[in-house]
Order: structure tokens, then sequence, then C-alpha cells
């Protein structure tokens, strides 16, 4: 049924993985799962649809003059940063995660790690300390 909605079979895959995930957390209130997958198949197909057409590219007048990013450069970035992190000492590296990756506030960080707001606050400014010092050793001084 997927692959007749989406008319390719990765798309049906990806929309039947939704399904299911959605299934997951609705089943205790789900009567009838067989009627359940088709509704949720059918509302997805038609939601990816919709998607697909808003994200379609639209003819313009004139082209933008902007510089276009290289994607390796942002892998190397991103590359550099996580050797950074991988490199500091494991509480400020679980508080860097917490805050900046997980985007939890400073108390729930705390309260995560079994310690005070103060210590995150703390943790946090010599985490970044020591990444800008990471980063920089790891560019080469540049």
């Amino acid at each position: 049924m997927a692959v007749a909605l989406t008319a390719d079979r990765g798309a049906a895959e990806d929309l039947l993985q939704d399904v299911l995930e959605r299934m997951y957390v609705a089943w205790p209130r789900v009567d009838d799962p067989l009627a359940y997958a088709r509704r949720s198949l059918t509302n997805g197909s038609a939601n990816r649809w919709r998607l697909r057409a808003r994200r379609q590219e639209q003819p313009m007048a004139e082209v933008p003059d902007r510089v276009v990013s290289d994607v390796a450069d942002q892998h190397g970035e991103r590359d550099r940063l996580r050797r950074a992190i991988a490199a500091l000492p494991p509480r400020q590296r679980a508080v860097v995660v917490l805050r900046f990756l997980a985007d939890l506030s400073e108390a729930d960080a705390a309260r995560t790690l079994g310690c005070t707001a103060g210590t995150v606050k703390s943790q946090t400014s010599r985490a970044l300390t020591s990444l800008r010092r990471l980063i920089g050793e790891l560019d080469g001084g540049r």
C-alpha cells in the first residue's frame, strides 16, 4: 500500500517507518491496528506530497549574489569540533553535550549530573575556554 501511495520504494519504506513509529506511541489507544495503519499511511502520504509541493524550487527573476559555503569545509569544522570535545575532561564534556547538544537548561543539566547549577556554569565556562584553545591548536594556530 505504501509503495502504491508514494510510487517510490524508498519513500514507501520511510513512510511505513514513520507510521510504525506513530503506531508504537499510540498503541494503547489503537482499537483496530490495520485500520489505523491504513489511515496513517494515507494521511502520511498526503502530508509528504504537500511538503514536497511546498519545497519545490521557485524560479527567480535574478540570481542572488551570495557565496555558497563548501560542504567539505563544514565537515572539516565539524570534525575539529568533535575532536576538541573528545579532548575535554569527562565532566566538561558532559556539560557541553547536555547544554549545547541536548539543549538542556543549566538547572536540568545540574539535575542530570547530580550537581549544582553553579557547578554547571563554572564547568561550562572552563569547557568553552578549553574548546577555544583546543580548536586553535587543531587549526594549527590560525
